[in-house]
C-alpha cells in the first residue's frame, strides 16, 4: 500500500514536472517569437546613406538639413553676429553648425517628420540658441531678435561655477566653467557630461567651447538630444512629439510642444512664473525664425509657453542661480 502511495506521487510529481517545462518551454517559445518578431521589424526599416551629412540611419531617409536650410538663412537669421559691436565677431558660421549637425542627424536631429516639423525643430532649436547668445535690447537696429550669436562666451562671470562636491566630474585646478557655447554650459559636471556626449575633453578644456564653433554647437545639440534623466524626454522628443506625457505630466501642465523645451533646458528659472520676459524672448527668436525661414509663426506649434507648467526638475539655489545667470546673461 504504501509502495503504491510512493508510486502515485512519483508519478504525479514527474507529471507537474512535464507540465512545468511544457508551459516554461512554451513561455520561452513565445518570448523567442516576440523577440525575433521585434529583430525582424527592425530589420525590415529602411534605411539610408546620404554621404558625410546623414548615414546608417532611418532618419537619412528624410530630408537632411542642408536640403531646406542653406548658407543665406543661416545668415539672414543671425545678420548682426558679425557686426563690429557684437562679442564673438567670426566665431559662428553656417559651416560650423552643418558639421556638428551631422552628427545628430542619424538621430533624429531635424529630421523627424515630413518637412516642416524638421524646418520647426530648425527653429526651435535655433531660437534657444539665438535668444541666449543675443545682445539685442529693444532699440538696437534690426531689433532684439536679430542680434543672435553676439556671444560665444559669459562676458563678466562671478565665480568660476565649480561644484567641489559633484566627484564623478571634479573640478580641474586652474579650470572655470562659466557659460560658454550656443547654448550656454555652466558648472563642472555639466561640461564633463557634455564632453562624454560629443567626445572632447571638456572637463580639462572647458576654453574649447568659446575656441571652436562646431564642438560649441555640437555641445549644444548634445543637450538637445538628451534626456536630463532617463525617465524624462530630451527637449527634441518633447518637441517633435515622441514623447509620451505621464499622467502626472499632464496634471503638472507639461505637454509636448516648444513650452515643454524651456522647461527642460531651463526649469523653474523660466517656466511655472508666469508670462515672464525671460520666457517671451525666447518664444519671440523661435516665431521670428519660423517666419525668416518661411514656415510662419502660426505654425509655431500647441503648448508654445511653459507659464504654468511645473518644473521637471525642481532645481537647488545653486542650479537655480546658474539658470538665471544663462537666462541673464546670454553667454
Amino acid at each position: 500500500m504504501k509502495r503504491r502511495t510512493r508510486n502515485k506521487i512519483i508519478l504525479w510529481s514527474l507529471a507537474v514536472t512535464a507540465v512545468a517545462v511544457l508551459v516554461g518551454g512554451t513561455i520561452a517559445l513565445v518570448l523567442t517569437a516576440g523577440t525575433w518578431k521585434a529583430k525582424i521589424k527592425k530589420s525590415q526599416e529602411k534605411i539610408c546613406n546620404k554621404g558625410w551629412e546623414c548615414s546608417g540611419s532611418k532618419y537619412c531617409c528624410n530630408d537632411t538639413i542642408t536640403d531646406f536650410f542653406k548658407v543665406y538663412q543661416f545668415e539672414n537669421l543671425f545678420a548682426k553676429r558679425n557686426t563690429p559691436v557684437a562679442h564673438a565677431v567670426g566665431f559662428w558660421d553656417y559651416q560650423a553648425f552643418i558639421t556638428a549637425a551631422a552628427l545628430f542627424e542619424p538621430q533624429g536631429f531635424c529630421t523627424t517628420g515630413g518637412k516642416q516639423m524638421q524646418m520647426m525643430e530648425l527653429c526651435a532649436f535655433l531660437g534657444h540658441v539665438g535668444a541666449k547668445t543675443s545682445c539685442g535690447y529693444g532699440v538696437a537696429t534690426g531689433g532684439p531678435t536679430a542680434w543672435g550669436l553676439c556671444y560665444n562666451h559669459e562676458m563678466s562671470p562671478d565665480q568660476i561655477y565649480c561644484d567641489k562636491t559633484y566627484t564623478q566630474y571634479p573640478c580641474v585646478e586652474g579650470a572655470e566653467y562659466y557659460g560658454r557655447g550656443a547654448i550656454p554650459v555652466y558648472w563642472n559636471y555639466n561640461y564633463g557630461a557634455a564632453g562624454d556626449g560629443i567626445k572632447a575633453d571638456l572637463l580639462h578644456h572647458p576654453e574649447y567651447l568659446e575656441q571652436n564653433a562646431t564642438l560649441a554647437f555640437m555641445a549644444a545639440m548634445w543637450r538637445w538630444m538628451t534626456p536630463i534623466k532617463k525617465s524624462q524626454p530630451s527637449a527634441h522628443e518633447a518637441f517633435v512629439g515622441t514623447w509620451k506625457p505621464t499622467k502626472n505630466d499632464t496634471l503638472s501642465k507639461r505637454l509636448p510642444g516648444f513650452g515643454a523645451t524651456m522647461n527642460i533646458l531651463y526649469g523653474e528659472s523660466i517656466c511655472g512664473r508666469g508670462y515672464i520676459d525671460a520666457m517671451n524672448v525666447i518664444i519671440s527668436h523661435y516665431q521670428f525664425y519660423l517666419d525668416l525661414m518661411g514656415v510662419g509663426r502660426e505654425h509655431s506649434g500647441d503648448n508654445r509657453d511653459c507659464a504654468e507648467q511645473a518644473p521637471f526638475n525642481p532645481s537647488s539655489k545653486q542650479d537655480d542661480q546658474q539658470q538665471q545667470q544663462q537666462q541673464q546673461s546670454g553667454s
